[in-house]
């Protein structure tokens, strides 16, 4: 009978211990069961509302669109400062160089010249027609790529004819460069 009585035990300890495993299944289960709070949904009234103080940031957006302010100067400043960039194009004796002005500074922003070594390794000479025409497919590249696409360029007038400098306009224009910007729009208030 001992033995038995020894089995029984056994075997409501086993069912004790089962029953215990399943109400612990069953509270883990219940904490890993996440359920999404319900969120108020946002009123048609709150979503067309526009902010009434917008700041634009993107400054290159009004230049885009020519509605951004040239700076006029004085009428005896030479080069003129009514411009949103500007090319200036120099050439000596032994380089040759394109930089890229913005009218509010006097850093350029953009610059390609023949004493760049990856364009003077490719060149024969640095200072002929051929580098004039590399330096313009090289800052037109860098002009597209900073998204740069207008830009004022007023040659000196005596130069403005020398093959070097229409080679260097050519393949500026290639390039997908406008040399010339648009005129100012004026939005009347």
């Amino acid at each position: 009978m001992a033995a038995l009585g020894q089995i029984c035990r056994n075997v409501r300890l086993l069912f004790g211990q089962t029953q215990l495993y399943r109400q612990v299944v069953s509270v883990n289960s219940a904490r890993c069961v996440s359920q999404a709070a319900s969120q108020p949904e946002p009123s048609v009234v709150e979503n067309e509302a526009v902010n009434p103080t917008f700041v634009n940031r993107n400054p290159r957006n009004l230049e885009e669109m020519a509605l951004a302010v040239k700076d006029r100067g004085w009428k005896t400043t030479w080069p003129h400062r009514q411009f949103y960039h500007r090319l200036v194009f120099s050439r000596t004796q032994h380089h040759v160089t394109a930089e890229v002005f913005s009218s509010s500074s006097p850093v350029p922003v953009l610059s390609c010249s023949t004493k760049e070594w990856a364009l003077k390794q490719e060149l024969a000479s640095t200072a002929c027609v051929a580098a004039c025409q590399a330096v313009g497919e090289v800052l037109a590249q860098r002009c597209q790529q900073a998204g740069i696409t207008r830009m004022v360029y007023r040659a000196i007038p005596w130069q403005y004819r020398s093959e070097a400098i229409q080679s260097f306009r050519k393949a500026m224009k290639e390039g997908g460069i406008i040399l010339s910007e648009p005129r100012r729009k004026y939005i009347g208030t």
